[in-house]
């Protein structure tokens, strides 16, 4: 599907893209250094973009031989360079948070001269994680997410949340398809600063949706809406 889509500077997947999401890792998680890590610095290089998609991984530690397993997503740029964010909110209505260890950095890329603010799934659920400080501003928000058609009223209504608050374009790459607990009907799309969509994939079916950013167009609007300006004086580190 990356192949046959219009050739982009950035390629986005679902969480666990290679698996599916699992809440129990075992049997599923790939070392740090994996075999998906490995595709995607080689699509990376093919295709000259960057690649992001989360992958369950494990670490194992030589003091104690303990596996720790991770929800964790990759922004892979040509040349092999590769940021990490591993999952800082686990699904704990679903055990996510038994198995797994959570993440406690943001993870901010600058990429061709755009800054991506890269979170998972449940992390929709809390803006002050993902909140647009106007000392260090992203441009776009990514979600990458296995979100279950029950909850997709929610999934919808609060990514045009994140966008509008943060004076943003978001990213939001979901599945579509069956697990033994939930179905997915998908919801994948692209948001402006507006809240207003400007691209989505079909529901129900996998599918590659292609969008053109107009950083300008943001820029203007943030100068003329000054709203990250205004914001009270915190920020998460």
């Amino acid at each position: 599907m990356m192949l046959s889509a219009k050739r982009s500077d950035v390629y986005i997947l679902p969480e666990m893209f290679s698996t599916g999401f699992a809440t129990q890792p075992e049997g599923i998680a790939e070392p740090e250094n994996n075999a998906t890590l490995v595709w995607m610095k080689q699509m990376a290089d093919h295709l000259d973009a960057a690649i992001c998609g989360s992958v369950a991984v494990c670490r194992q530690s030589n003091a104690n031989e303990q596996s720790e397993y991770f929800n964790r997503c990759y922004f892979v740029k040509p040349g092999g360079e590769v940021s990490v964010y591993d999952k800082k909110h686990l699904f704990t209505y679903g055990g996510e948070n038994v198995h797994f260890v959570a993440g406690d950095n943001i993870c901010k890329v600058e990429w061709r001269g755009v800054t991506f603010n890269i979170c998972i799934c449940y992390d929709l659920r809390f803006p002050v994680w993902s909140r647009n400080v106007a000392s260090s501003t992203y441009d776009v928000q990514i979600y990458v997410a296995n979100w279950p058609e029950s909850r997709r009223f929610v999934w919808d209504t609060l990514l045009r949340a994140r966008a509008i608050e943060n004076q943003c374009f978001v990213a939001a790459v979901n599945r579509v398809g069956d697990d033994p607990v939930c179905h997915y009907n998908g919801g994948s799309c692209l948001i402006d600063a507006y809240g207003k969509t400007v691209g989505e994939c079909e529901d129900g079916k996998p599918g590659i949706v292609t969008v053109e950013l107009d950083l300008d167009k943001l820029k203007k609007f943030r100068e003329k809406f000054p709203v990250l300006k205004d914001q009270d004086a915190w920020q998460i580190k």
